[in-house]
């Protein structure tokens, strides 16, 4: 993802993401902030499409996302589908604030990397 898109979305996160807890409850600003977001970075990907592709219709392609939600993998996708998800959207959010909060999980300081050779005895 271009630079400027991931600054804008980081930015976003950085203002709200202390106001997300991992509960089952849905604050009612969680809905502010989502319509906030939503309009925030979905101008920002319209103007960036429509501008190489000036009969781009968002209405249409968030249509298209939904339809084919099962199909479709990656960063990418997932960041599209917190336009109209609002359950990714949150997701997002508490992830982001358990990056930011030291909270994640390290898998990669338990693995242990090992060579294998070959018994020349064993067939």
């Amino acid at each position: 993802m271009e630079d400027e898109f991931q600054m804008l979305q980081s930015n976003f996160m950085d203002k709200y993401y202390k106001e997300f807890e991992d509960t089952e409850e849905n604050k009612f600003i969680y809905t502010d902030i989502h319509k906030e977001y939503t309009n925030l970075i979905e101008k920002y990907l319209q103007d960036q499409l429509i501008e190489r592709m000036p009969d781009f219709s968002m209405e249409e392609f968030q249509k298209q996302l939904m339809m084919r939600r099962e199909e479709l993998d990656g960063e990418v996708f997932e960041i599209l589908l917190t336009f109209s998800d609002f359950l990714s959207f949150k997701e997002m959010f508490i992830d982001y604030k358990a990056e930011k909060e030291g909270q994640m999980v390290d898998l990669c300081g338990g693995l242990t990397v090992t060579s294998l050779s070959m018994n020349p005895n064993f067939n």
